[in-house]
């Protein structure tokens, strides 16, 4: 399997990782706990790029909420 096969396969674990990754480094050189932090990021980035590889549904329906709200919360009825 070459890079490029891998990289369509898997981009958006890859990507989410990789954004962890950057964003995390900084906490490395705070500590223990900061460090757990980091493995948090980079956990919640890999499922994330999971989620975007197997192009499941977002855990939160955003339409839905702004559509209920914009319902509720007309000013002019």
């Amino acid at each position: 399997m070459n890079w490029l096969e891998i990289w369509q396969t898997h981009s958006g674990r890859i990507a989410g990782v990789a954004c962890a990754l950057l964003l995390g480094v900084v906490y490395l050189f705070f500590g223990f706990w900061d460090m757990l932090f980091f493995a948090l990021l980079l956990w919640i980035g890999y499922y994330f790029g999971r989620q975007r590889d197997m192009q499941a549904p977002p855990l939160i329906p955003w339409q839905r909420v702004l559509d209920w709200m914009n319902d509720r919360w007309r000013p002019f009825r």
